[in-house]
């Protein structure tokens, strides 16, 4: 007899089977047209969702190959592969089951044999998910996995769904004993437990059991975090498609400043809590009260709060409490979270449009910081309540000012607040200039014409005064027809580059400038210089520009220096705190964010620690004389380094 399926052996009332299985799948579709219904009312009553290749590629690289999971932690994502592939086999086999019982039978012969396989190796795989993703949460105990009611209820209910599925199909086997049953080899395994007379009189009640599991749980998906199964690929989708990480200004002010646009909305429900944002966070790494997975949450309850009757409909989560109130000014919009996020969500963008309301609302604004924007429209600049002191760095240097009648230059050097007011970071300044003066680069600034460039305004989201900025930066750009800039600061750069008209000017970090001039062969290090040292990537030049070669370059270029890496490096590398606003705030954690990092860099047994902004100069200085480190370490500017290596001092 060729091989094939009995369908409801033993099954009487079935049905009462399709009446649960039709009520199931009422409740998930209405769960998940709730969604959508929310999605839409945050987005002003429309889905306005354009077709994207790279959407779509991307979505189908990261749904069934899981190229995010598996990023920085193959354990995790192999785990979850397991979970995924597993669960999809069981579901496209259990409607391919459907479909041989009343559309057309060929579940027959070699094609029911490969069919049982392909189920038996579906199933394991599934139960290997849900035991190793269950020790990995309990047992290891695994620091950025939480430990709810909902993450053990979840796991064992799939976990007993995917149990007694084998359970039944070893009772089947059992009592039947076909020549075939070895292709179901677990289900054989386990029906060598029980007799056939046991097996036939436990058979329907195994079988209501594992349907009422199985129907349950596919209610209950839209209802708990399960979601993320629909939601994940679509907020996949719908970052790159719909919601850039750095939207254009004019997209910004009005609508943004106050509403969570529909890649919000998706984010926040597709976030499955897995935490990976929170070990990467080094705000929540410094003990600070601020977690990008708890202010997700918290903005998934006020979203469904404000749109929907009932509220969120998670019903074993809806009753918790998130608050947040002014933590999420401990975020340093760093962007570490983007980089490890499993569905791309930009939490930082989104503490920004809270700021922005809280701004708006004139709500949970700290008070030093409320002082610092007022400095920043009064008088150009974060640091003091005067302009007088912009262009003193630059006394001695005989530097072309773009600002007086006739001067020429081809590049403005662009110096920014921080690099012109901080006696720290002035150095940078100095440096730069006399190396472009090495190399005989025609260059002028604006000296005490140069406003701010807007940056602290837009990352605490006062975006009318960054709107104002970037308006007085394009109208003395084109009165002194400067086209081409490069700046000291990475945050300066980023705003320039991103957040500005793109038609209006160039800009260029200073990296990407010594870089240029080296390769043109105007910069030259003969002499060199003998020194170990370690390069820490600023976020606003590192992840949110993918400028992470150019730096290593120059210092490898350097005769006689020797480059190591932190452990946390690249598109990895530990934030110094100093963003995001931060540096005008006073903010408390276990530990600073720069110790945490002048300890990384002690740790390789450098005598320099090199970075490129300077903001993390000042913030990486500050840490090492707490840290004692004195005598054994340095920080420097990369300006710094190379004008030392130019001129032939030793370190």
């Amino acid at each position: 007899m060729a091989p094939y399926r009995i369908m409801y052996w033993r099954i009487e009332n079935v049905w009462i089977f399709y009446v649960l299985a039709g009520l199931s799948t009422g409740i998930f579709l209405t769960g998940v047209a709730i969604h959508i219904w929310v999605w839409k009312k945050n987005s002003g009553g429309s889905l306005n969702i354009p077709f994207s290749k790279e959407g779509v590629k991307k979505t189908i690289l990261d749904t069934f190959l899981g190229r995010r999971v598996l990023q920085n932690e193959i354990s995790a994502g192999i785990m979850h592969l397991f979970l995924f592939w597993g669960f999809l086999s069981l579901f496209i086999g259990t409607a391919i089951l459907s479909v041989h019982h009343w559309v057309i039978s060929f579940l027959k012969g070699t094609v029911y044999l490969v069919f049982s396989f392909a189920m038996e190796i579906g199933g394991i795989m599934l139960l290997t998910g849900i035991i190793w993703a269950l020790i990995r949460r309990y047992i290891q105990r695994v620091p950025r996995l939480e430990r709810r009611l909902e993450d053990a209820l979840v796991s064992v209910w799939l976990l007993l769904a995917v149990f007694s599925g084998f359970m039944l199909e070893g009772l089947r086997l059992t009592y039947h004993h076909p020549s075939w049953s070895a292709w179901s080899f677990a289900g054989q395994w386990m029906g060598a437990l029980f007799s056939p007379s046991t097996a036939e009189a436990f058979y329907p009640y195994f079988w209501w059991g594992h349907a009422l599991l199985s129907l349950s749980f596919i209610a209950v998906i839209p209802f708990t975090k399960l979601f993320h199964i629909i939601g994940a690929p679509v907020s996949i989708y719908i970052q790159e498609s719909v919601s850039p990480v750095i939207p254009d200004i004019e997209d910004e002010i009005g609508e943004f400043n106050t509403e969570f646009n529909i890649g919000d909305s998706i984010f926040f429900d597709a976030c499955m809590r897995c935490g990976r944002c929170v070990a990467s966070c080094p705000s929540a790494g410094a003990g600070e009260p601020f977690s990008p997975r708890d202010f997700v949450q918290a903005m998934h309850r006020g979203l469904w709060q404000k749109h929907f009757p009932l509220g969120d409909i998670r019903f074993l989560t809806r009753h918790e409490e998130t608050k947040m109130d002014e933590n999420f000014w401990y975020c340093t919009t760093c962007r570490a979270c983007l980089e490890v996020c499993p569905v791309y969500g930009a939490t930082f963008e989104a503490v920004i449009k809270k700021r922005a309301l809280a701004v708006e609302e004139g709500t949970h604004v700290p008070k030093l910081l409320n002082q610092t924007l007022e400095k920043v429209f009064n008088y150009d600049n974060p640091w003091e309540s005067s302009k007088r002191r912009r262009g003193e760095w630059a006394k001695g240097l005989d530097l072309v000012d773009l600002a007086k009648r006739g001067a020429k230059a081809d590049l403005c050097y662009f110096v920014g607040c921080t690099t012109s007011f901080d006696d720290t970071a002035q150095g940078m300044a100095l440096s730069f200039s006399k190396i472009l003066q090495t190399a005989g680069v025609s260059f002028g600034i604006l000296g005490k014409k140069e406003p701010c460039c807007g940056d602290i305004a837009r990352r605490v989201g006062e975006l009318g005064l960054f709107s104002e900025q970037m308006d007085n930066c394009l109208e003395l750009f084109k009165k002194y027809n400067i086209s081409d800039i490069v700046t000291s600061s990475p945050h300066c750069f980023h705003t320039f580059r991103n957040e500005y008209p793109k038609e209006h000017f160039r800009a260029r970090h200073y990296t990407l400038v010594l870089q240029e001039l080296m390769d043109q062969g105007k910069l030259s290090f003969k002499k060199g210089m003998t020194a170990k040292v370690t390069f820490h990537d600023p976020c606003y030049l590192g992840r949110y520009n993918r400028i992470f070669d150019e730096p290593r370059q120059i210092i490898r270029s350097i005769p006689g220096v020797h480059l190591v890496e932190m452990a946390h490096h690249g598109a990895d590398s530990l934030c110094c705190g100093g963003g995001g606003g931060r540096m005008w705030q006073d903010l408390a954690g276990e530990v600073k964010m720069g110790e945490i990092r002048i300890r990384e860099a002690e740790a390789t047994g450098a005598q320099i620690l090199i970075t490129a902004c300077p903001l993390c100069r000042i913030m990486l200085e500050d840490a090492r004389k707490v840290a004692g480190l004195n005598e054994t370490l340095r920080v420097m500017d990369l300006n710094e380094l190379v004008l030392q290596a130019l001129e032939g001092a030793d370190a």
